[in-house]
């Protein structure tokens, strides 16, 4: 019976003492990442166009339009404002977005969808970038472009206002 006491007093005094919980590092800010970083050698200019098209846009993100993403090699702009166009209902409306791929900063612009001839307001310029109806391949950084594109969002900023949308 002594042997038992004894173990009893062993086990109690060998219990284990609950770990000291360690101080949680400070979060380090990481910078962003581009996706493609490392698939094209041109990445590092493609970084900068994204930076300059994104500083042109961030202006617009008042009212109902809301910046989606902004990291990561992808930003939009996007009218959380619930409008029907055609008779169709619409939660929200694109306004325009960047993403970086491989060789190009892709820039989308919505409000030629809503008026096609505002292809009109373009310079040749910024039209040899266009690849579709919207989309535009900005694969350097050319001030001429870059100012091009900073008007375009001004005039279609100025007509989803007039409209109503944003």
């Amino acid at each position: 019976m002594a042997k038992a006491v004894a173990k009893k007093a062993v086990k109690k005094a060998t219990k284990k003492v609950a770990p000291v919980k360690k101080a949680k590092p400070e979060k380090v800010k990481k910078e962003p990442t581009i996706k493609y970083a490392d698939k094209s050698a041109g990445q590092p200019e493609m970084a900068a166009i994204f930076e300059a098209i994104k500083k042109m846009m961030l202006p617009y993100e008042k009212g109902n339009l809301k910046m989606i993403g902004g990291t990561g090699g992808m930003l939009c702009l996007v009218s959380q404002k619930p409008v029907v166009i055609d008779g169709r209902k619409k939660d929200e409306l694109w306004f325009a977005a960047i993403l970086v791929q491989k060789g190009y900063v892709g820039f989308y612009y919505m409000p030629v969808y809503a008026a096609p001839d505002m292809k009109k307001v373009f310079k040749p310029e910024l039209l040899k970038c266009l690849k579709g109806k919207s989309c535009f391949h900005i694969k350097k950084q050319d001030p001429v472009i870059i100012t091009q594109i900073k008007e375009s969002l001004k005039i279609g900023y100025a007509m989803y206002k007039e409209r109503g949308w944003i």
